[in-house]
């Protein structure tokens, strides 16, 4: 087994499999937006390679899903709706949140930035009405990639890293965090 599969699991996913998977929670986006009438997070992980659910991703979204209340408890935004799935495309979630729109996607950049694995969070904030928002849109640089400060985009679609770096980094990220929280 390499380490890939030793880390997240075992089972590869096509990318037929992943875009049927994000059409699958556009559509739960969107009765969300119309059901509530306000913001949501969606929330999914970065996860470099075709295996994209296991441990190790079950655990990354249980803890992104335990901030992401903290933050709502904090700032007293009710969560209207919650919804985690936990699927072989990797696991995702959807947060409907009442507050502000611009308010939350602030708070959902400050966790991406702040957490030690908050770099493998991906969490979208939507809009009734809006769409998605950017984080250019309210005056934020591009996230950066895993392994070097060149915008994530970019070398994601050069494939100017090789899986196994991305990985590395990964698995860096993570071990640091546990190093962290074990004292």
């Amino acid at each position: 087994m390499d380490s890939h599969a030793e880390m997240i699991g075992e089972t590869s996913i096509s990318l037929e499999q992943m875009l049927v998977a994000r059409e699958q929670r556009v559509a739960r986006q969107a009765v969300a937006l119309a059901r509530f009438g306000r913001p949501l997070i969606s929330v999914t992980l970065v996860i470099p390679g075709p295996i994209k659910d296991g441990q190790l991703p079950r655990r990354l979204m249980a803890q992104g899903l335990r901030e992401l209340d903290d933050v709502a408890f904090r700032r007293g935004w009710s969560v209207l709706s919650h919804e985690a799935l936990w699927q072989e495309t990797g696991p995702e979630a959807l947060y409907v949140i009442d507050t502000d729109a611009w308010t939350l996607k602030s708070a959902a950049i400050e966790l991406e930035d702040r957490h030690p694995i908050g770099r493998l969070w991906d969490l979208d904030v939507i809009a009734p009405g809006t769409g998605s928002l950017s984080r250019r849109s309210l005056g934020f640089p591009p996230r950066p990639c895993l392994v070097c400060p060149q915008p994530a985009h970019v070398c994601g679609r050069s494939r100017r890293h090789p899986l196994e770096e991305l990985l590395s980094t990964l698995r860096k990220i993570v071990h640091e965090y546990d190093l962290r929280t074990a004292i």
